[in-house]
């Protein structure tokens, strides 16, 4: 079943440069990974259908950062996928440009989930990615998808074995074992976005709230 903060989730708009993002008014959590690792199945799996977030297999194709409207001020955020050898050298750059960027410097930004292959996690673009967001000091949650196509037991072991290395590098960051075939997982991650979601939205509502009082405390000009 849908969890309910999927329940009017709905496209909102696409860019391609850092110059065209929306106004940051609100909460923003993205989901970053390795291209064919399962991130718009993943997308499609906890919305519950099965276009919403474009997937295609052909190199370069999805080149824009995508945001897709859950509620008032809530928006989860596609970002092209990374790893495409065959994919020219400008374009490229230009995704690690992107990339970087708005990882980095995006007030909204919340917190990143991370989509990897169970089957080859921590690649050295994983890794990088990794770095990148790390110095933020923003939350990052790990999906260790297509968990269907190891044994249960070969999961398990995979999952304790990332999660061991992440709380060694990279401290407060969390993973679990995600399958958009079985739909594995769905629940643990829905629950996740949710608490990220209110969490943030708190501390937007204690920053504007701020913002008020100051501006109370700020005598006119001419007083």
């Amino acid at each position: 079943m849908v969890h309910p903060l999927f329940r009017h989730a709905e496209f909102y708009t696409t860019v391609n440069h850092i110059k065209d993002l929306p106004q940051a008014t609100g909460v923003e959590i993205a989901f970053a990974g390795r291209s064919n690792a399962g991130k718009s199945s993943a997308i499609n799996t906890l919305v519950g259908r099965g276009r919403f977030a474009f997937t295609s297999k052909t190199p370069g194709r999805t080149q824009h950062i995508n945001f897709f409207q859950l509620g008032e001020e809530r928006f989860m955020v596609d970002l092209p996928g990374y790893g495409y050898a065959q994919v020219p050298l400008a374009i490229r750059q230009h995704w690690v440009h992107l990339l970087s960027t708005y990882l980095q410097t995006r007030q909204a930004l919340y917190g990143m989930i991370l989509i990897m292959d169970i089957r080859h996690p921590l690649t050295k673009l994983d890794l990088q990615m990794l770095e990148w967001f790390a110095q933020t000091g923003k939350l990052v949650h790990v999906l260790l998808t297509k968990a269907d196509k190891l044994s249960r037991s070969k999961a398990l072991a995979v999952l304790d074995e990332i999660r061991q290395f992440l709380s060694t590098s990279y401290s407060g960051c969390t993973v679990q074992i995600f399958s958009s075939l079985t739909s594995e997982g769905a629940e643990e991650a829905s629950r996740l976005l949710q608490d990220w979601f209110d969490e943030g939205g708190a501390r937007v509502q204690q920053l504007n709230d701020s913002e008020i009082s100051n501006q109370k405390k700020t005598p006119a000009k001419g007083d």
